[in-house]
């Protein structure tokens, strides 16, 4: 198949533009997002109608629900692949020792015994290796692009099963020919990852173990399709974006009229939160009255992405114009709620051991490694804050004193000591003025995607 600086299928266009559309169509069946279609189906059943409306509430089928989560899961398959440069498919492995796993590895083990009792029966029985065959071509025309050209042609020829059943009648059939036809053929069109599989398998004496090994290979290959494909969709779906989802959030609302009210619900608590700062800060003594405050839909927006920085994820569930980037930004906020803590145990070990570590920015840099390393995976659930500010502490004190012995000065006193681990300790406690006053005032910046603003101001 054809890879950006790989090798190029004998006789082979690139994929054009319509098959990438089909592709990227029918990919939505791959996907197994369609676990966020609780957010849209709970509570679908009806729309609640505001009380000056006399007409009853829309009642939404299960087809239209049906029809919203599919809407959902081709849009966070194309968000995914757009936004994410490291997005690829791969083989579902099935669990080791797994009840499913041992079963499927009999039935291909009795398959393929029975094609080797076959193969070595007197005479040779050649109906399932011929299916084999036919099945074989089928995948690497699916290889090729469409259109008459040579190799297309050629793979038909050779690997014509009414001819070779013509053969086998005859006893003419040169299975070990085919095979080593298919390989050639393999070694043209794969990518160059899977040379050694390719001459792992022209190594291979046994017929029919070749023949199992083709179909493992044939099935990366296909894998290697899958994602070269991908890659080749990406930039035209990052310009498309926008209007893409913006189509599909219509849909939805079509399908599913409640489908939005998470995102509705989350925007209005921005308006509120504003419209009273706004309010507040006109009552204020010597704030000027003469202008109506306004309230302007960036400053809505920023609020509301701001929000979700802080937002608890175990107990609210994410907007749903944002349920596509939601494990991002849950990892943003986890990073966040590290970075805060870091931020405390930095100035409190600073207001304490500030005077004699003052100029040492290696041991600031050190501490502050020493302190992520040991806060990683802090909102799990089996994650003991306590316990780990203890270590932290612990771990503070014998890099300062090893700082100060390296050049020669005295030693942390154990009271300083106690101080410092005391301190670090009591930041578990949400009252801690410390971390109130961390959380409070830190400024920090937020990207706000493109595709976003245009959605939210859709709304």
């Amino acid at each position: 198949m054809p890879f950006n600086g790989e090798k190029q299928c004998v006789g082979e266009d690139q994929p054009s533009d319509s098959d990438s559309s089909r592709f990227s169509e029918s990919m939505a069946s791959l996907s197994d997002y369609e676990c966020s279609r609780q957010s849209f189906t709970s509570d679908s059943s009806s729309k609640s109608s505001s009380p000056a409306s006399t007409s009853p509430p829309r009642i939404v089928t299960f087809d239209e629900v049906m029809a919203a989560a599919r809407n959902l899961a081709d849009m966070t398959l194309a968000h995914e692949i757009a936004v994410n440069e490291n997005f690829q498919l791969k083989q579902d492995a099935l669990p080791e020792n797994s009840l499913a796993r041992r079963v499927k590895h009999i039935v291909h083990q009795a398959f393929w015994d029975v094609l080797e009792s076959e193969l070595n029966a007197e005479p040779p029985e050649y109906e399932h290796a011929i299916k084999l065959f036919e099945e074989i071509r089928e995948i690497l025309l699916s290889f090729l692009t469409p259109g008459g050209n040579r190799l297309r042609n050629q793979i038909c020829e050779v690997l014509d099963t009414d001819l070779i059943r013509q053969q086998a009648e005859h006893s003419a059939v040169d299975i070990q020919g085919l095979a080593n036809y298919v390989i050639s053929t393999m070694g043209k069109l794969c990518a160059p990852v899977r040379d050694d599989d390719i001459r792992e398998l022209k190594s291979t004496g046994n017929i029919v173990e070749v023949l199992r090994q083709i179909f493992h290979v044939l099935d990366l290959m296909k894998m290697d399709m899958v994602n070269f494909t991908i890659r080749s969709l990406r930039p035209h779906l990052q310009r498309q974006l926008v209007d893409y989802e913006r189509t599909k959030f219509q849909e939805i609302l079509e399908e599913t009229p409640s489908a939005l009210d998470q995102t509705t619900e989350w925007i209005k608590e921005s308006v509120n939160e504003e419209l009273l700062s706004l309010s507040e800060t006109a009552l204020t003594p010597g704030a000027e009255n003469n202008s109506k405050p306004s309230l302007r839909p960036t400053l809505v927006l920023n609020n509301s992405y701001l929000k979700l920085l802080q937002w608890d994820y175990q107990k609210k569930e994410l907007p749903e114009t944002l349920m596509t980037d939601g494990a991002r930004l849950q990892e943003l906020t986890e990073k966040l709620n590290q970075l805060k803590l870091i931020a405390c145990l930095s100035l409190i070990t600073n207001s304490i051991v500030g005077a004699v570590t003052e100029g040492l920015p290696d041991l600031a840099n050190r501490l502050k490694r020493v302190s992520a390393v040991l806060l990683e995976g802090m909102n799990k659930g089996t994650f003991n804050l306590k316990e780990v500010l203890n270590s932290i502490g612990v771990q503070t004190c014998a890099e300062v004193n090893k700082t100060l012995m390296e050049r020669g000065l005295p030693t942390l006193n154990t009271e300083v000591q106690a101080n410092l681990l005391g301190q670090f300790s009591s930041i578990e406690e949400e009252d801690n003025p410390i971390r109130s006053l961390i959380g409070g005032s830190s400024c920090f910046c937020w990207y706000l995607p493109q595709n976003r603003f245009a959605l939210i101001c859709w709304l």
